[in-house]
């Protein structure tokens, strides 16, 4: 390698003031005409998204958090719309290319994938340059080895071609493993990058429920799990190969045209002719792609999104199969899947032909027309230079090693340049997956502070009464949750409002304590599953006050003031669906949700053996192989079986309240009734929703929804054996009654 460098400064060093000059501005041009090439796509406005704030509770006051973060107090209404004069939203969406936009993104980006000087990446990323740089220099000094072997041959000398042909085999082992080194560190680098931005949107898309409220609250990501995995490898993928593409490229052409340039010198030719015309030619072959080149970057986002839509079929296919097959709606499905991959196949065949025309106009440019240009570049110098010096002979040996040494070098200047031009489309394409990335990573960050954004249809007035209120054409909660210290729920005023603004229910007011144990009933649709939702934190509180108790008394729930609604440690409020979530690891991992036990914890291996007997779970444990069995417990368990393990791990973490939404409808009575004993006996307050009658005893109030709005809070009545449904009423809420006046049945 040193002799390689004192041979290249040694060349440069031939090289006149203005020959340094001429090759200074015709590499400047070069670039400018690649640069002019890729900037086909205008500036774009970045996408407008509009407000959805969400309130949070600090010293027991509710705030908003608008846009920036500037917190305002909720007290101050003033500058709210209505919902009649806001029902449309419309968002302008920016078009994915070579724009300012594209810039933004990219630094926002590159500063979660490189945090710092000192980080692993900016190794990575050192070693790769000098790699790049080095091969640089080795493809320099190839080919004056090889313009030097062909003045041996002309000239007949045996053993100058035997020594020479050895340094060029001995070359050949360095330089190979540098190629090999280049490629490696692509691929580290690319999975350097993919691990920071995975690690980064892990952290955003668990944040305050995130993976819930993208799914269910906010509009503006469809298919997060695709962006999370696809979309974030292809693009940590292309940055670290369009690294390679760009810095070699920049490399090979500032020292390939200063070594051309001093063997043009030494030629005694014009060494501004050759130049001018190089850069006469690029210049209006790289206009001319600009113009004509298709808007890859949109191309790439839409194929990606296509991409993705197909997956979610499939995996909506694979997760209700059974659903499926008992309904035999296997041809509906596969006309589903079927459309969703020939728009794909549309798609992907519209960018096929697009790209025909288009490589066929790029090869006829670069291949032919700068190869012309390249022979002319070459025959310039000796066709205008003088006379060398010294025999015929040594004269003609000169030339041929010009010849052979710059025809080689202006190949790989030529494929340099190509490349440089080339990448314009490696750069739109990434845009549409930086695009992607960049927004999903906006998206979790403003979802995690409490901003969702969807398009909502709302009715010019509402039949409850309650009219939700806007601002920026996005509902704005206007409740206030606070926080208790004696483990009490109180509901003031509360609407039971839908994330599409649907009004359920207005004007919810109930209080609840420990011990209190309450039955919700009701039609289908009334808001009795929305009531817990709002409860847990999930949806917001669009009006009057909800008072929850804090998360938990440990030290760190205190301090946290956005904590989750559920604590491993010590949950107040524990939910269990009708359809019960089971997640991967052992028997004893589905009893211990969410929390996880040592290998060597017997206590808690006793306990869960316990807790099983109770709910009659103790012969499937010993049939598929005990607590420490690992299967695919939702494919392994029946309904009720799923069910029983739910109330197990409500056994286990022993909340202050357990939300109940139809968790035992697949378990039989006897089961059922032990169940709700041992939860009683366990000091659990219950908050049921269910419909059978035979559990109604062991609850001590009852919230009734009529469907149309209305809705009655009451005690009930121990000897009541049914409970009367409420007829339609008007859209004012039932008022309670005394216990007195309670219709008995």
């Amino acid at each position: 390698m040193p002799a390689i460098l004192t041979k290249i400064r040694e060349q440069a060093f031939r090289v006149q003031p203005t020959a340094t000059l001429a090759v200074g501005v015709g590499v400047g041009v070069a670039l400018a005409a690649c640069a002019l090439y890729g900037t086909r796509d205008k500036k774009q406005p970045p996408p407008c998204h509009n407000n959805n704030n969400y309130k949070v509770a600090k010293n027991g006051k509710l705030h908003t958090v608008e846009n920036g973060g500037v917190e305002i107090d909720t007290d101050n209404k003033q500058n709210i719309e209505d919902a009649d004069e806001t029902q449309s939203q419309t968002v302008e969406e920016h078009v994915p290319g070579l724009n300012l936009e594209f810039l933004r993104q990219i630094v926002s980006l590159a500063k979660i994938m490189v945090p710092g000087f000192r980080s692993h990446e900016v190794a990575l990323l050192s070693v790769h340059t000098l790699c790049l740089f080095s091969r640089t220099f080795l493809s320099i000094y190839v080919a004056s080895l090889e313009g030097s072997i062909v003045k041996h041959i002309v000239q007949k000398d045996m053993k100058a071609f035997a020594a020479l042909l050895l340094q060029w085999f001995g070359i050949a082992v360095p330089a190979t493993f540098i190629n090999s080194m280049i490629r490696y560190l692509e691929g580290r680098l690319a999975l350097a990058f993919r691990t920071r931005l995975v690690n980064h949107a892990y952290e955003l898309y668990f944040k305050n429920q995130t993976y819930y409220r993208v799914a269910n609250l906010d509009a503006r990501i469809e298919n997060a799990d695709h962006r999370l995995t696809e979309d974030v490898s292809v693009f940590a993928q292309s940055v670290a190969h369009l690294y390679s593409s760009l810095t070699k490229p920049c490399f090979d052409l500032l020292l390939i045209v200063l070594t051309l340039a001093s063997y043009s010198s030494k030629m005694k030719g014009n060494i501004f002719l050759g130049p001018g015309i190089a850069t006469v030619v690029i210049c209006l072959t790289g206009q001319l792609l600009r113009i004509l080149s298709p808007r890859f970057g949109a191309l790439a986002g839409e194929e990606a999104r296509m991409k993705a839509n197909l997956r979610h079929v499939h995996s909506r296919l694979i997760a209700h199969a059974e659903e499926v097959a008992f309904y035999g709606g296997h041809n509906v499905e596969m006309g589903q899947l079927q459309s969703a991959y020939k728009e794909l196949v549309t798609q992907m065949t519209s960018v096929f032909n697009k790209k025909l025309w288009y490589v066929m106009l790029e090869q006829f440019c670069m291949k032919y027309v700068w190869s012309g240009t390249g022979m002319v570049m070459l025959a310039l110098p000796i066709l205008t230079g003088k006379k060398l010096d010294g025999t015929a002979g040594e004269g003609i040996s000169a030339r041929t090693e010009y010849m052979t040494t710059s025809r080689n070098l202006l190949n790989s200047a030529a494929d340099a340049i190509e490349r440089l031009m080339s990448s314009y489309k490696e750069i739109v394409t990434l845009a549409g997956y930086a695009t992607r990335v960049s927004d999903m990573l906006v998206v979790f960050g403003e979802v995690a502070r409490g901003k969702c954004v969807r398009a909502v249809h709302v009715a010019s007035a509402s039949s409850t009464g309650f009219q939700v209120t806007f601002r920026d054409k996005q509902p704005v909660p206007m409740g206030q949750v606070t926080y208790t210290d004696d483990l009490s729920i109180r509901v003031r005023n509360v609407p039971i409002v839908t994330p599409a603004c649907d009004v359920v229910a207005s004007g919810v007011s109930l209080d609840l304590n420990p011990g209190t144990h309450l039955l919700i009933v009701g039609p289908n649709g009334c808001g009795k599953s929305s009531l817990f939702r709002i409860i847990s934190g999930l949806w917001p509180v669009f009006g009057g006050e909800l008072s929850v108790p804090r998360p938990c008394a440990c030290a760190h729930c205190a301090d946290e003031p956005n904590a989750p609604p559920y604590c491993v440690a010590r949950p107040v409020m524990f939910y269990i669906p009708q359809r019960p979530y089971m997640s991967m690891g052992s028997l004893l991992d589905q009893i211990t949700y969410p929390s996880r036990v040592s290998e060597d914890d017997r206590e808690a291996e006793a306990r869960a053996m316990h807790i099983l007997r109770v709910v009659r779970l103790d012969a499937c444990a010993a049939r598929h192989g005990g607590l420490r069995a690992v299967c695919d417990w939702r494919a392994t368990l029946s309904g009720g079986e799923k069910q029983r393990m739910a109330c197990a791990r409500m056994f286990y973490h022993r909340p202050v309240y357990a939300l109940l939404d139809e968790c035992t409808s697949a378990v039989s009575m006897e089961t059922e009734v032990v169940m709700y004993e041992e939860a009683i006996k366990e000091g659990i307050t219950l908050l049921s929703i269910t419909h059978r009658p035979s559990v109604w005893k062991y609850h001590t109030h009852v919230l009734e929804f009529d469907g149309a709005g209305g809705w009655s809070f009451r005690p009930l009545e121990k000897d009541v054996p049914a409970i009367t449904p409420l007829a339609p009423t008007e859209t004012k809420p039932i008022e309670a009654k005394s216990t007195e006046d309670t219709p008995k049945v």
